[in-house]
Formats: C-alpha cells, structure tokens, sequence
C-alpha cells in the first residue's frame, strides 16, 4: 500500500497511466485503478478503526468529564487515555505523517506537512503533559481531528475517483476475448491479446466488437455512441470499416481484423484522454503556485496565533489548540484540486462525445477565439450531390422528368448521377430497365429505356446541338453555384435537374450559434466566387475567401490573424494541416476513427460543424468552472484563517481542531462537487 502516494491528486495521472497500459496490451481490463481502489479502502479502514478508539478517548479525557459533569476516572486511566491516542496517532496518522515526509523530500511542503504538524505538535504536547508538564492534554482533539481528516479524505478520494473515472469506462469498453474464426469454418474462444493483423473475427448480436477492422461478412446496425457520441445506431455492412468497443446490435459479423493493441482507435483515444489530463493548465500551474504560497501563510500564522495566545490567552494548551486548528483549516487542499478535477471531468466529456482534445492549452485558449475558419467541402457541406430544382418543360410533370433522367443515370458512375437516384428513391419512383447504354464524354449520356432513348446531357450538348430551352431559369441557377442536366426523350426535351453539393443540416445552426456568442464565421473554400456566395447565403456567413488553392489556405488564416483576430480552422486533417496548424486553434473534422492527426489541437470524430461550437462552449464552461474553484478554495482559506486563530473568541466563538478539519474537508468536497456540475 503506498500511503506515501496519499497525495493522489498530483499523482493520480501516473495510476491512470499504469491503469492504460495494463489495458492497452490487452490484458485484464480494469484492474490498474486498483491502487486508486486500495487507497480509498485503506482509508475506510483507518477511518473506522480510529472511530471506534476515539469513542474511549472522549470518555476518558477530563475535559469531556467535567463537560458531563461526572469523574470517570481511575488509576491508570491516563496511561490508557495516552495508549488509546498513541494508537489512534500512528495507526490513523500514518498516511498524513508519510505524506509529509514525501512532500519534504520533494521540497514541495503543502496539506500533508500542515496535518502531519499540527498532529504532531497535538501529540507531542499531550504526551509531554501526561509524563508531568503542568497543563491539560489534548488528546480528544487528536483523536476528533485524525477521524475527520480521514472521513473527508475517504469521502473526497471517492468523488475524485468519480470525475475521473471516464478513463475507466473508456477501458471498460473493450471485451477481453475474441470468437477467432478457424480454417474449417469453426470458432474458438480467444484473448483479444493474442489476435493479429488479418485473422478473421466472429460478433455475434449483443457483443462487443474486440477490434478495429473490416466486415467481410454479414450486416448489422452498431451502437459506437460511447466511441463518437453518435446517438443512432448505424447500420454497417460487408465492406465498412467497425471500430473496436462498439456494440453489434442486431446481426451477426464476420471482421478481419486491421488494428490491435496500442493501434485501435479505443486505445489512441484512451492515450489522448490520458495526456489530456495529466498535461498542465496554466490555471492549475497558477493554483499550486497558490499553494505553496498558502503554506506557508498557514505556517506563519499558525505560529503567530500561538504567541499571542500564549501573551494574551490563559493557558499555554489554549495556545497550542488555537495553532493546531489555524494549520488544519489553512490546508491548500481544495487549491490544489480546483483545477485537475475540473480538467478530468471535461476531458472526459469531451472524449464521450467524439470531441478528443489533444493540446489542453490551445482547447483553454478556445474561449478568447474571434473567428472560426470553416472549409466548405465536407465541413459544412456534405460533399455529395443532391437535387435542388427540377424545372419541366412545358406539357411535362416534375415526376415525369426525374423518372426518365433516374432511369438513364442507372448505370453512370458519376457522383451526380447518385444524387439524381437517390431523389427517386425519395419519391419512391420504379425505374424502367436500361436496354442500352453510352458515356458522351464531358457532355453526359444516353440511354434505350422501353424502346426510347433518353438523353440526360450538359448546358454544352444543348448549345452545339441546337436545342432551344429556358436560358433565364437556367442562368438563374447557375448562379447559385448549380450544375444543371438536361433531360431529352427522343429528342424532346422534358425538362431540366438542378443539383448542388448539399449543405449540412447542422450547418447554419452552427453559424447562427458562433454569431450569438459574438465570434465570426468565415468560409474558405476552393470553389468558385458565385458558388461558394451562394452556400454562404444558405447559411448566413458574410465572410467568404473563394477560390482558394489547398496550400494557400494557411496565409489566408494567417492573413485573418494579421487583421488581430484569435483564429480557429477547422477542415479535415491531411489536405488542410498546414492551415490547421498556424490557426490558433486547428479543429480536425470528421476524421473518422483516425486519430492520430499531428496537427489538429482538438478532433472531432463526427463532422458535425455544430461539434465546433460545443468545443468553444465547453473551453468557456470548463475556465469558468475553475475559477469559481479557485475563487472558493482561496476565499475560504482566507476568511476562515482570521476565525480559526480565535479573532472572534471575544464574543464566545471559538473553533476546535476537529470543527476546523470539517470546515476543511467540506472545502475539498463542495470543489469537488462543482467540477461534477460541468455539462457540455
């Protein structure tokens, strides 16, 4: 048992990190939170155990006696009095003695040093009055003191356990065995260890999947909303790549496996959390900077109150008392927690919801940023195709227009092709057989559909074959940045298709979004000037940088910056890293499950640009979390000094060690308690 690890706050990352390497290599799962674990069950021990002594010691102390108006005592009470103590100092103490020794070692005196002290000095004191000093001891107040630093410790490590326990469900999320396929079809129960590269994996409904890989055989929805916080299952089919963690819903799945161990997507992104949390805030250098300097303010004024009690005060054990309560409730503790619960508790949101933050300093410096630079293509626009307008000509309908330009586009490969499809099965239109078909190349197509043929061509193949059609409707739409196809049946043009990349439903709610909270939204992208004005328009965004060339994108960041604007970028991580990398923020979107992208800050495995927002809200939200920790922890400190030193004994009010360790320890906790409040 290592007690003198007590200080589990500044060392907390290091378990975690023994706890992620135990998982990573795939082995029993869950166990490296055990010395976490163990020091949270040790203190229930001494806690208890000290409990039940310290009921004796109130009984026996003279003071409690004359308190109850009765004498209990009797030869060799005192000597029992000061046994029972003894007992309760060494076997209760002993994580706070060993604490200070460590923090003395480190040259880094903090809350251990304090406790340890002002038990020590309690102890020392009484013993030396039971072996004939004149004065009355102060055993009862050693005894109350170490229980309720030990039930706030107990009570404390739990919470903190709890805010920082999204690692372990991270790790939870992996199963610990595989159905490995054999050569003759069979299966055979295996550690996900000892699977590698290639070997084929059998998921049966209701399973975890124990790896990264490709579905060969067999389809299925999948639930990855704790991989990606993608809250509807997905249906996944022979072909698509599966992450390892998520769970297989309905179908059974034939994988081979691509990535194990360190490499799986569960293990990058329990790495990323890891660093994440143990990586430093400035806030929190600040805050143990606060410390340090809270110790020895406590120190100083701890001896300070003694000697005016000692001037002033009846008694030298009044004086010795007054010292003990100002070091215990002086203790920096809740100072130096305000910050790492608060960073352990949002990098675990975040990593919940697909949002992995990779550089802690630039995601705290989200909260200044005056503008966000979005890439067109792919951020806030599908980068697929859809219909937009279909236009009959006259004496034709709408549907009759789209089912003979579907029927013709049956057997095209071209993206637009899709989006005309996919608008007929929207419709719900049966499409004619294809009898024959012809690529005209860069001028469309042509078909033999129940005996007709249907020409579904370019603005070009009008103009040279001499067509005649709306050229109002159609310049309007071009425009808008539309491409427009013509559809002819035998020779007879029917009408024309409209089609455009399609902007993402969450798109102009992320824009609007940005501009309440007074940041500006810029779009860059590479298209031309009058098709990416028209997708601004759709989305609201008055800041647009058009035909811009890949690797020009990081001067126009830069260029933005000049202007005095704190920039994010955000795009997908390999085309726009140069970009990513000189804003002040690069947010990488809808990487997918790669996460190992070098020069992103934040990635968001969705490509939700509304993922955007909810990355500046949560660095806002996590800032003003801490600083009310701080606020509290230093404002308490500071106000309950001057009480615990006895300024208000005057008018009766005067606190005992043991009131002073729950003031203490109920600091601790209420920090603790607001870092588990953040919501993203």
């Amino acid at each position: 048992m290592a007690h003198n690890n007590h200080d589990h706050h500044h060392n907390h990352e290091h378990q975690e990190h023994d706890h992620h390497e135990n998982a990573s290599s795939g082995h029993s799962h869950g166990h490296g939170g055990h010395d976490h674990g163990s020091m949270i069950a040790d203190f229930k021990r001494r806690f208890f155990v000290s409990l039940i002594l310290t009921v004796p010691i109130l009984l026996l102390s003279p003071m409690i006696q004359s308190f109850l108006g009765v004498d209990w005592s009797f030869p060799g009470s005192m000597a029992i009095l000061a046994g029972l103590s003894s007992v309760v100092f060494f076997y209760g103490g002993w994580p706070f003695l060993t604490g200070a020794v460590s923090e003395l070692k480190e040259k880094t005196p903090a809350m251990m040093t304090l406790i340890a002290l002002a038990i020590v000095v309690a102890y020392g004191y009484s013993m030396i009055v039971v072996f004939g000093w004149e004065g009355s001891n102060l055993f009862w107040e050693l005894a109350t003191l170490i229980v309720i630093m030990l039930l706030g410790h107990w009570v404390e490590m739990r919470s903190i356990a709890g805010a920082s326990s999204a690692l372990e469900e991270l790790v939870r999320l992996m199963p610990d065995t595989a159905h490995r396929m054999m050569e003759d079809g069979s299966t055979e129960e295996v550690s996900i260890s000892t699977l590698q590269t290639g070997d084929l994996v059998l998921v049966k409904p209701g399973e975890k999947l124990p790896v990264d890989g490709t579905i060969t055989e067999g389809r299925s929805a999948v639930d990855e909303s704790m991989l990606t916080g993608e809250s509807v299952p997905v249906t996944r089919e022979k072909g698509d790549d599966v992450i390892g963690g998520a769970v297989n819903q309905d179908g059974s799945l034939t994988i081979e496996v691509k990535k194990t161990g360190e490499d799986t997507y569960l293990s990058q992104v329990i790495t990323l959390v890891q660093d994440a949390q143990s990586s430093r805030s400035k806030t929190q250098d600040l805050a143990n900077r606060a410390a340090g300097w809270l110790f020895y303010l406590a120190l100083s004024a701890g001896i300070t109150t003694f000697i005016i009690w000692l001037v002033v005060g009846p008694s030298f054990d009044m004086a010795v008392e007054r010292m003990v309560t100002v070091m215990v409730i002086a203790c920096p503790h809740a100072l130096g927690l305000a910050a790492p619960l608060v960073t352990a508790v949002s990098t675990s949101i975040s990593a919940k919801k697909g949002l992995l933050i990779k550089n802690r300093p630039q995601f705290e410096q989200a909260r200044h940023l005056d503008a966000v630079v979005f890439d067109k293509t792919g951020t806030l626009t599908k980068g697929e195709f859809g219909v937009t307008d279909i236009l009959p000509a006259e004496g034709h309908e709408e549907n009759d227009v789209l089912l003979w330009g579907a029927g013709a586009e049956q057997h095209s490969e071209h993206p637009l092709a899709s989006g005309i499809l996919k608008k007929a099965e929207e419709k719900s239109l049966d499409l004619y057989r294809v009898e024959d078909f012809e690529n005209l190349r860069g001028r469309g197509l042509t078909a033999q559909i129940q005996g007709r043929t249907v020409h579904a061509v370019s603005p070009g193949y009008m103009q040279e074959n001499g067509y005649s059609y709306d050229e109002e409707a159609f310049s309007r739409l071009s425009d808008e940045g539309k491409t427009v196809i013509f559809i002819l049946v035998d020779e007879e043009l029917y009408g024309m298709i409209a089609l455009a990349d399609m902007v993402r439903d969450s798109a102009a709610r992320a824009v609007s979004r940005l501009k309440e909270m007074g940041i500006e939204p810029i779009m860059m992208t590479g298209d031309n000037q009058r098709t990416a004005d028209w997708t601004a328009r759709q989305l609201g965004i008055d800041n647009v940088h058009a035909e811009v060339l890949p690797h020009h994108k990081a001067d126009e960041v830069k260029k933005i910056q000049d202007q005095g604007k704190r920039t994010a970028m955000t795009g997908d991580g390999v085309n726009d890293a140069p970009a990513l990398a000189t804003a002040d923020l690069g947010i990488a979107i809808g990487s997918g499950t790669d996460v190992a992208m070098e020069t992103a800050d934040v990635v968001l495995v969705r490509s939700d640009p509304e993922d955007v927002v909810v990355v500046i809200e949560l660095s806002r939200k996590t800032y003003r979390k801490m600083v009310q920790n701080l606020w509290w922890a230093t404002g308490y400190n500071l106000a309950a000094l001057p009480i615990a030193a006895g300024i208000l004994a005057p008018i009766g009010i005067l606190l005992s060690p043991a009131v002073g360790a729950v003031l203490m320890s109920l600091s601790t906790i209420i920090v603790a308690i607001n870092a588990k409040l953040l919501k993203a």
